[in-house]
Parts: structure tokens; sequence; C-alpha cells
């Protein structure tokens, strides 16, 4: 049983790891990073690509082999990235990973020095998010949640969007690591916010696929070419700007994974909850989360969150 009181670990590493708290630059310390997926691979990549020293754990080990091909550390564990570093980044899929990831049997919380600094950019809950700030805090610890806006080609270029939520002078000790892997970094507020805000973002993005893919299914069967419609509604005020990414995945049937489906799912799920958590009635939340349970049900999951088109297509892949 995880017993946070539990000192020896941290006593014992405090001499070895420097402190983040003092004035080191990011690049004398080591970044542990914990989650090397669609996301976290590519984000770890360009912080090693800008010469930072990487210590990088992934369940699935085979997934940090090339990072450890180009010297990144490869960790046994998560507590082993803790062993070696004061900060921390996790990009995980769900809650549940994070919880075991940080506090289970194997957790890297009770193996981080004392005022150490864990950042989460996985996309949870923002009661789950708190509840972790506050795991951290008892335990001595510093936390920030900052989840990202964008999928795989952002993070390929280091061009996503960090919300963050936090104290701001710890956002300000890593501002330099999260500007190398994107574009713009957005200080939401307080623990939790920044969770929210992404929460937010994903509802609007999934509805916003679903609404289109209904937009082309109606105008294919009044006659209309998918192309037509796709080179005038993208161009009108009516259409979420990063649809047009989606163009040719939409025209192609190339529904390849660059935000998975079955992510979006998970991520209107929670946002369910918290609007449940605020008393908040969000009916077309909903019937959108729904909709892509349907496309999940149906073998879409592993694929792109636009092939909730699939839907509304026959089952030879041709417009009716």
């Amino acid at each position: 049983m995880y017993n946070p009181q539990a000192p020896s670990l941290r006593t014992l590493r405090k001499k070895a790891v420097p402190d983040i708290s003092k004035k080191y630059t990011n690049k004398q310390m080591k970044v542990g990073f914990i989650g090397l997926g669609i996301m976290g691979s590519r984000m770890a990549t360009n912080l090693q690509r800008a010469g930072h020293e990487l210590v990088v754990y992934n369940r699935t080990q085979a997934k940090a082999d090339e990072l450890v091909a180009q010297g990144a550390v490869r960790a046994a564990s998560a507590e082993e990235v803790a062993r070696q570093c004061r900060l921390v980044f996790t990009m995980l899929a769900t809650p549940d990973a994070v919880e075991e990831t940080a506090v289970g049997p194997d957790g890297f919380l009770r193996a981080l020095p004392g005022n150490s600094l864990w950042v989460d950019c996985s996309t949870v809950n923002p009661s789950f998010t708190k509840k972790m700030a506050h795991q951290a805090r008892k335990m001595g610890l510093r936390f920030l949640d900052a989840p990202v806006s964008g999928s795989l080609i952002p993070a390929e270029k280091g061009e996503l969007i960090f919300l963050v939520g936090g104290p701001e002078e710890d956002l300000a000790q890593v501002r330099e690591l999260l500007e190398v892997m994107g574009k713009n970094v957005v200080h939401v507020g307080e623990n939790g916010q920044g969770a929210s805000m992404k929460m937010v973002i994903n509802m609007l993005l999934a509805q916003a696929m679903a609404a289109f893919t209904e937009s082309l299914r109606l105008g294919t069967a009044l006659g209309i070419s998918e192309e037509t419609l796709c080179q005038t509604l993208l161009n009108t005020p009516a259409a979420a700007p990063f649809l047009k990414l989606k163009q040719d995945k939409l025209l192609k049937r190339d529904f390849s994974p660059e935000f998975p489906l079955e992510w979006m799912h998970k991520d209107l799920h929670l946002a369910s909850i918290s609007a449940y958590e605020q008393n908040v009635a969000l009916p077309s939340l909903q019937v959108t989360k729904e909709l892509y349970a349907q496309a999940k049900q149906q073998g879409f999951g592993e694929e792109d969150l636009s092939a909730i088109y699939r839907l509304y297509l026959p089952d030879d892949g041709e417009n009716q």
C-alpha cells in the first residue's frame, strides 16, 4: 500500500539532484518525461533536439527506443525517472493512467525530492487535476497542469499551445521548455484552470467536427460534390479554422490518427463529468459524446477523430 508519508527516498536524494527552485538554467537539469505516445514522443523529441538531457519512461518500452538512440536515458519505471530529476513532465491518456503513474505502487511522486516540479500535460478533468495538485502539495512538491491544444503535426513542429494552471513563479521556471515544444503559452489561472480550458476547447472541436461531417452528408445527398462543399464551406465564417486541416482526410478517406477518435470520446466524457459537477446542463455535448461513442463502437476508435464522418458513409466508402 502506498504511503505518502514515507520520507526515505526524498531525504536520501536531496544532495544528488539539483534544486530546480534555485538559479539553474534549464539546460543544467535533467528533464524527466513520462508518456511517449503520439504527443509525448514528439514533445520529448523537441526537447532533446534543443539540447536538453532527458530521462524517459513509457509503459511500452519500445516507444522510448528512438529517444534513447539519440542519447536519452531509459528508466525502468516512473519512479526511476523521479530518482534522477527534479522536473517531470507527464503526457498520459486518462486520469486513471495519471494517478497510477504518480501514486501507484511504482509511482514517481514519492521518489521526487522536496520542492520538485511536476508538469502534467495530460488531458484530464479539472476536478481530478485539483486532486493531483493537492496530493503533490501534501508531499512538499509543486504542480502545474499544462495540457496542450494541438495534435500530431503541431507536436512535431513544436507549435502546440500550452494551457497552464498554477503559480506564475512555477510557470516561469519551465516557460523556456514549454516554448521549445509550443508556439504559445497561456497562463489561464490557478491549478485546474489549464485543464478547464482544455475541456472547453476539446468540446468545441468535437462538436465542430461532427457538425461539419453532417453538413457534408446533407450536401452530398442534395447532389453537391464533396470537393465543392469543402472548398466552399471551409472558406466561410461558418467553419472552424482547424477543419481545413481535416479536408484531405475527409476527401481521401485517410483517417490515420493525428488525434484518435477514442481519446476525443474520452475527453467528451470528462467534459460531461465536469458539467455534472458544476450543475450545468449541456445537451449538445451529450448528443455529440454519443455520436463519438457510436463511431468507437463501430470500430473507428483508433482512427483520427475525423473518422466520425464514417458514420454517414456507406460500407464501400463512396458517397450515396
